[in-house]
């Protein structure tokens, strides 16, 4: 089954691919400003526990990217999903849109997540309290939301 896109799947991937660029040319353009030793790693607190060379940049920059085109590809092949309810010929336009909306709206979020991510380790600081717990609720929340509509509309 293809499922048509609309103007809110453009709008994401508009959305995803303006701030891919956008922190790509934030690395090239500002690697001489970087400094030497960049934060790798932080725990739950935001505390940095490991730091690299500032070449290491560009795994976090390429991990982005990578999920990002893995999903763009996932999501052109409805058969893959698990839908998690029954699909029949009644409701699998319904279903498959709730699912391809949850979808796209995941893969914003991973984007601006990672791309934050980048950026903020390109500056060598400690990530902000807040970071954790509003990426869960996001992600979490996002998933809630768009199973829900499953659950009400198969």
């Amino acid at each position: 089954m293809k499922i048509p896109r609309n103007r809110i799947d453009i709008a994401i991937e508009v959305l995803c691919l303006v701030i891919l660029a956008g922190v790509t040319i934030y690395v090239l353009a500002g690697w001489s400003f970087f400094p030497d030793q960049i934060p790798m790693h932080y725990n739950a607190a935001g505390e940095i526990d490991r730091w690299g060379s500032k070449g290491e940049i560009f795994f976090p920059l390429a991990v982005t990217w990578i999920l990002y085109l893995f999903i763009t590809l996932l999501s052109r092949h409805p058969a893959m999903w698990n839908t998690g309810v029954s699909v029949t010929p009644e409701n699998s336009a319904r279903v498959y849109r709730i699912l391809k909306y949850m979808i796209g709206t995941l893969k914003l979020a991973m984007v601006a997540v990672l791309s934050y991510l980048t950026v903020n380790t390109s500056t060598g600081g400690p990530l902000p309290g807040w970071f954790l717990p509003v990426t869960l609720i996001l992600t979490l929340g996002d998933i809630a939301f768009w199973l829900i509509c499953l659950i009400r509309n198969r």
